[in-house]
């Protein structure tokens, strides 16, 4: 049985509080919301912070006000995101992408500000403290060398989270505070391309609020692909968003691909559909362009030649969700799911 290591748990009420344990503590100190990512990885000695600094008592981080768009709390459950009723209407992808994270039970126990957050994974990596002192540890935790990527000099570990690629085609921002003081920033700006830094939050921030603006016009859309129906992380996502003209044409069009790095691959669809009108042939021509931007590595499920394969094939099908097209039957065929 794999047991946690010791630490200490501490309670604040405050947002404030929170950033000042964080800021006296330093890195020994980490912040703990559902555990569902975090508990795991201390059970495996990824990760050892000796004291863990609850959010579940802070209120306002359980919150979520309609104003001018959408304020969500980053202590909210993705069973209340997949539950609230507007953002199933207006933020589709966001509803779509919390529906399909893991089972029921993580997801009632898991936050969106966690699956923001989530650790990135790789099969070398996501071993217990055994599997990888046998084989010799990787750079990521206590080694020196990347596994996948002997000559790499920095981490691939891969970005897991379901619910950043839908936020980031939504244009959302993320608010940090700190001891110091809060600053906003996008959420596309809020990932690194390195498997081990892979988020730009300081370690004294504490991620409070997702903000999405007023979308009226656009349609968006989520789709993910893992071996099995529930459980499994992305070995590939795919998030749309899109405001058309009346006449079909595209005015705006949002692509992110998620599982396919050590970050979110933010597309260049507008650029490249801006104008046009969703057609077979334009949405094929499309999908193998902004497929070419992912570039998974053979560090998680299923083949890596394979992923690569049907990440045009998954484009598309986001693209023709957009377009308008009735997708229940491939996606309750693709993600054993009816959303």
């Amino acid at each position: 049985m794999m047991r946690l290591p010791r630490f200490s748990y501490r309670v604040p009420r405050t947002v404030q509080d929170a950033a000042v344990i964080l800021s006296s503590e330093g890195p020994s100190a980490q912040l703990i919301a559902g555990g569902t990512d975090l508990l795991p990885n201390m059970k495996r000695r990824h990760e050892t912070p000796t004291t863990l600094v609850s959010l579940r008592h802070i209120e306002p981080l359980r919150k979520m006000t309609n104003g001018t768009g959408l304020t969500v709390g980053a202590s909210l459950t993705l069973t209340e995101i997949v539950n609230a009723p507007l953002i199933r209407e207006q933020y589709t992808a966001l509803h779509q992408a919390a529906a399909q994270v893991a089972t029921v039970h993580l997801r009632n126990s898991g936050t969106i500000g966690g699956n923001l957050c989530l650790d990135t994974r790789c099969s070398y990596y996501n071993q217990t403290y055994e599997w990888r002192k046998a084989i010799d540890f990787c750079m990521k935790k206590a080694g020196e060398i990347c596994w996948v990527a002997t000559a790499s000099k920095r981490c691939v570990a891969v970005s897991s989270t379901d619910t950043a690629p839908a936020l980031i085609a939504l244009g959302a921002r993320v608010r940090l505070v700190s001891a110091e003081g809060e600053r906003e920033v996008a959420l596309a700006d809020f990932y690194n391309n390195d498997g081990m830094q892979y988020l730009t939050r300081r370690q004294d921030e504490v991620l409070t609020e997702v903000i999405l603006p007023p979308l009226p016009g656009w349609t968006s859309t989520y789709w993910k692909l893992r071996r099995r129906g529930s459980f499994d992380f992305p070995v590939l996502g795919v998030a749309a968003a899109a405001r058309r003209a009346p006449d079909g044409t595209c005015e705006e069009l949002r692509v992110v691909l998620g599982a396919s790095g050590s970050r979110p691959v933010v597309t260049r669809a507008t650029e490249l559909l801006s104008g046009k009108r969703l057609t077979n042939e334009v949405i094929a021509a499309a999908a193998r362009t902004l497929a070419s931007r992912a570039k998974p590595v053979d560090n998680t499920d299923l083949d890596v030649y394979w992923r690569k394969h049907v990440a045009p094939t998954f484009i598309g099908y986001a693209l023709r969700e957009l377009r308008g097209d009735d997708m229940s039957e491939v996606r309750l065929r693709t993600a054993r799911q009816t959303l």
